[in-house]
């Protein structure tokens, strides 16, 4: 009888899978320093050559970047696919604001579902962590330091989703999305109130991810953009009043 032979693995790929998955679950996030090869060969239980060995497979492949004298750095190029010339012409055009937010509608709608479903007793910690991070913003009256930590605060939930296609979706949007967020921010708050319920609606969906409430963590997602798209297409028929208007007043002043 003829058998198959069981090939052995070597250490450093073993290693160097683990790296991998630690970087798609987001323990090691684009642009952050691995911790000293001395303390990860010792939390991995192997010696510093193999781990050494399988840091430099993954820095052949792009995922990470050692700096002479500096450590090494998880790529910045990691999670960036929207990050290309044609997604930065997108953001820098107000009519595909929308767009982005029927998107953000089906990515932050999961993510809230899983959130609620799957997330841990660290999650809902860093949850906590964001959402008063984003509170205390508000008091700033600084529309980039809260989009800022809006986003973050959104980033979070996909993280509590632990669906990495989430997560790495929602992270090549980050840059995107901050700059939406930061528009849509200085926007709304021409609004009366808007900063309150803002506020009540983030506290809504985090109770609710909290509570384990996936239908209505979902529902409060929705809801939250929802007014946000709402309030933006208000803005921009008073916007549109205003512009015409003012062209009444020129044409009338020629003629005049």
């Amino acid at each position: 009888m003829a058998y198959t032979r069981v090939a052995t693995r070597r250490l450093s790929d073993v290693i160097m899978q683990q790296l991998e998955s630690m970087i798609l679950e987001g323990s090691f996030k684009p642009g952050q320093k691995l911790p000293p090869e001395r303390e990860m060969a010792a939390q991995f239980g192997v010696s510093r050559p193999s781990l050494r060995e399988a840091i430099q497979k993954l820095a052949a492949r792009g995922l990470l970047v050692s700096r002479q004298g500096g450590g090494t750095y998880v790529s910045e190029q990691v999670g960036t696919s929207f990050s290309d010339p044609l997604m930065q012409l997108l953001g820098q055009h107000d009519e595909f604001h929308y767009d982005l937010l029927e998107f953000r509608h089906a990515l932050e709608g999961l993510s809230a579902y899983y959130a609620a479903l799957r997330s841990t007793p660290a999650d809902q910690q860093l949850l906590q962590q964001r959402f008063e991070e984003l509170t205390a913003t508000y008091a700033a009256l600084d529309p980039v330091k809260e989009a800022e930590a809006d986003a973050a605060f959104h980033l979070a939930i996909a993280e509590a989703a632990h669906n990495v296609v989430l997560l790495h979706s929602m992270r090549g949007l980050f840059n995107l999305l901050e700059k939406s967020i930061v528009d849509n921010l200085s926007s709304l708050f021409a609004r009366p109130d808007s900063r309150e319920l803002l506020y009540q609606q983030h506290k809504a969906l985090l109770d609710a991810i909290l509570e384990g409430d996936p239908e209505k963590a979902q529902a409060k997602s929705h809801s939250h953009l929802v007014y946000v798209e709402d309030g933006l297409l208000e803005l921009s028929k008073q916007k549109t009043r205003v512009q015409r208007a003012l062209r009444r007043v020129q044409v009338a002043s020629t003629s005049s």
